[in-house]
């Protein structure tokens, strides 16, 4: 199919794209019982199974993971069995919408406003499955590749019951090419691709000086504090100009992809007014090629209803975030040491691990990113991008030591002003549309 006659398809499925996407939205797929009822992921997950059956894949069918979440998997043949198999990828489970009294409209409800598509689910991940429907009615039965797909339930959890699965379930999946559509655009309009993950490495350091509380007034200042203790600990974790600067990782790598331009990284972020961008390196270089050390929580007195003593314990939970070239077994190394050996007044430190996640590279001389590169820029009228991200996605890990030779490509409808993950997640329908109708182009030309 041409390209005329697919973006024709496409703008005559967005009403459709829209009521889909109300549809999903208005389902609280929180993957957590704590919070909102299971039957809210049944309920996802049977949309998403009727779905998808309806555009071909027979065999759609619900497969309970190791954690308990229901992933959506089936395949669709194209009669050619030489031709590349495509797995289509995305989750229907989404995060809670945290503080609702800071959404401007309700977080399951899509709301149109100022021309985007508000609500919890819209871009993260439930446009991208709406994306690949979009793109799979627009193409009809002219779909050149044999297609599998997998849609799970429990990515945001990070419980990884997709990760415990494939390994079990390798022929179930196995493809060619991998769209892993949970990423998306360096801006509206301005197509990409995601080719580095940073990988990450959770821990606890808990500080203990002191038995108890003691008087501040009758033991301060030779007594040992362990909430300064553990200050002057988190301040080594950083130089002045904001490098992360643990003993053993290197933080002078240089990111070789597309720019981060640094006022759009300022107005993406929600810099006040007057602060400083952080590091010696560009905005690319800190994010995506260099490690990054982030102070998640404290444990401490509060200030209401603190007394005049001195803390005798104290934790902080940490979220350190490595490039590519670096493992998180070297990571976790160098960070627990690191926090040991910076402990002053002989206090002393115990460091949990709580988690830890591989970094991802993509390989980029395939065939399909030849396709994908073309059919984005012909979707979009502008060239693609290679962009890094600096989260974690550790099912990229596991699907390329699964199927070293098929083509990861991380894609989607998500870009900065989407605010994923936080109150007030938004779409543009424009990337959905443009994205369906490069993943339309894509299937084509790809099997072709």
């Amino acid at each position: 199919m041409d390209l005329d006659t697919v973006r024709a398809a496409v703008q005559d499925l967005m009403p459709r794209a829209r009521a889909d996407l109300t549809e999903l939205v208005a389902m609280k797929s929180v993957a957590d019982p704590r919070q909102y009822p299971p039957e809210e992921c049944a309920s996802a997950a049977r949309w998403v199974l009727e779905a998808f059956a309806e555009r071909g894949f027979a065999d759609a069918r619900l497969e309970e993971t190791p954690d308990g979440s229901m992933a959506v998997v089936g395949s669709r043949p194209c009669g050619d069995p030489d031709a590349p198999t495509v797995l289509l990828y995305a989750h229907y489970d989404v995060q809670p919408p945290l503080d609702e009294a800071a959404w401007h409209t309700p977080p399951f409800e899509l709301t149109e406003k100022d021309g985007r598509w508000f609500g919890r689910g819209t871009a993260d991940c439930k446009g991208n499955i709406v994306m690949h429907l979009t793109a799979l009615r627009a193409l009809g039965d002219d779909v050149p590749v044999n297609l599998k797909l997998v849609v799970e339930g429990s990515e945001e959890m990070g419980t990884g019951g997709l990760e415990e699965f494939l390994p079990d379930h390798t022929d179930l999946l196995r493809a060619d090419t991998i769209l892993v559509c949970d990423t998306g655009n360096a801006a509206v309009g301005k197509p990409a691709v995601t080719v580095s993950l940073r990988g990450m490495v959770n821990v606890v350091v808990r500080v203990k000086a002191l038995a108890s509380e003691i008087h501040s007034g009758m033991f301060g200042g030779p007594a040992p504090d362990a909430l300064a203790a553990l200050i002057e600990i988190l301040a080594s974790l950083r130089d002045e100009q904001g490098n992360t600067t643990i003993d053993g990782l290197d933080n002078t790598q240089q990111w070789e992809g597309a720019p981060y331009p640094p006022d759009d990284f300022r107005s993406d972020a929600g810099i006040v007014e007057g602060g400083a961008l952080l590091g010696s390196g560009t905005v690319s270089d800190m994010l995506w090629a260099r490690p990054a050390l982030t102070v998640l929580g404290i444990d401490c007195s509060p200030v209401v209803g603190s007394a005049a003593a001195i803390t005798p314990d104290a934790a902080a939970r940490l979220n350190l975030r490595i490039p590519p070239g670096t493992t998180p077994g070297e990571a976790e190394q160098a960070l627990v040491a690191h926090l040991k050996g910076h402990a002053p007044w002989g206090v002393e430190v115990d460091v949990e691990v709580e988690a830890t996640g591989s970094p991802f590279r993509a390989v980029t001389d395939g065939p399909a990113y030849q396709a994908i590169a073309a059919a984005m820029g012909d979707a979009y009228g502008t060239p693609m991008s290679f962009l890094g991200q600096g989260g974690s996605i550790p099912l990229c890990n596991v699907l390329a030591d699964t199927y070293p030779d098929a083509e990861l490509i991380l894609m989607g409808v998500e870009e900065p002003a989407c605010l994923i993950h936080a109150p007030n997640e938004s779409v543009d329908p424009g990337e959905i549309e443009r994205m369906a109708i490069a993943e339309a182009l894509f299937l084509s030309r790809y099997g072709g």
